[in-house]
């Protein structure tokens, strides 16, 4: 039996694998037109500013559409109205530097172009703005064209199995602007339709983390689809990966129960006895009773 018992130890030895790392909470996303703030959703409020903003560009009032369009930083924008916001603050300053140019106006609108580019690389500028505007945004294209796009990566293993939780790495290829901060990840069982949501830190520049999805249960392979978008320190959307319309799928393979008589605790238990047997068939085959009886003889 001790035979059998230190057979048990080094298997259970050798199936322990350390601690393991933590699994993501995930929880309900909000809508599209809601944004998170703390443990509920509130709603988006940044569209009256931009429309504040537009009337008094179209009344000329470039000081007022540039106060309006601060109001709108009241609030984490998502991508499209973080991209608008550098467009349109672009656009103004470089009306201003148009009407005054001097150090202090031409790179204010520098800037705003090239925090555009910075969270958004392919933007175009509408034609129809006018070489005011048009020009100044060329420059600072051309002049960032070496400048590498923020760019993260999120791979998977070929294969994952169902039930298991769901490995997910995540890696920062690039960064030059400091625009990457959070990762929101949205996660659903194919076919679902509420998304969950988890929030992780962006990794360091070069570097790669390992995160683990909830495991999802069922009898038949299926997948896991996801999405994530990326915010800056003040929790303006900076990135997309995929889409909510568009998102990845993890793929998931379904393993039938394997039977209980092909588990490995019954193995080690009968490899246990196995050895033990031959322990004891080995001591009995080679052992020979000595020709003596030991003890000693007393006299009286």
């Amino acid at each position: 039996m001790r035979a059998l018992a230190l057979v048990l130890l080094a298997v259970l030895g050798c199936a322990h694998r350390g601690p393991r790392a933590p699994t993501l909470t995930l929880g309900p996303a909000c809508p599209d037109d809601q944004r998170r703030e703390g443990d509920r959703c509130v709603a988006r409020t940044a569209a009256a500013a931009f429309t504040a903003s537009a009337e008094a560009a179209r009344g000329a009032d470039v000081p007022a559409a540039l106060a309006a369009l601060d109001a709108a930083t009241t609030e984490p924008l998502d991508l499209a109205s973080h991209v608008r916001l550098w467009e349109e603050r672009g656009i103004l300053r470089a009306y201003l530097a148009d009407a005054e140019s001097t150090d202090a106006t031409e790179g204010a609108a520098t800037a705003a172009f090239d925090r555009l580019l910075a969270i958004d690389p392919e933007h175009q500028l509408n034609c129809e703005l006018g070489n005011k505007a048009t020009l100044r945004f060329e420059r600072t294209r051309a002049r960032l064209a070496e400048r590498a796009a923020r760019e993260l990566e999120l791979t998977w293993p070929r294969t994952t199995r169902l039930g298991d939780r769901i490995p997910l790495d995540i890696e920062t290829v690039a960064d030059p602007t400091g625009v990457l901060a959070t990762l929101a990840l949205y996660a659903r069982a194919r076919g679902a339709a509420a998304w969950q949501v988890a929030e992780v830190p962006v990794p360091p520049i070069g570097t790669r983390t390992r995160i683990y999805l909830p495991a999802i249960r069922g009898t038949a392979s299926t997948g896991l689809e996801i999405y994530a978008v990326a915010a800056d320190r003040d929790g303006n959307q900076t990135l997309a990966w995929a889409s909510g319309r568009r998102p990845r799928d993890i793929p998931l393979r379904y393993d039938p129960p394997t039977p209980w008589y092909r588990t490995w605790w019954v193995w080690a238990i009968a490899g246990g006895a196995v050895a033990v047997g031959a322990g004891i068939t080995t001591y009995a085959l080679t052992w020979t009773p000595s020709g003596e009886v030991g003890g000693t003889v007393g006299g009286s």
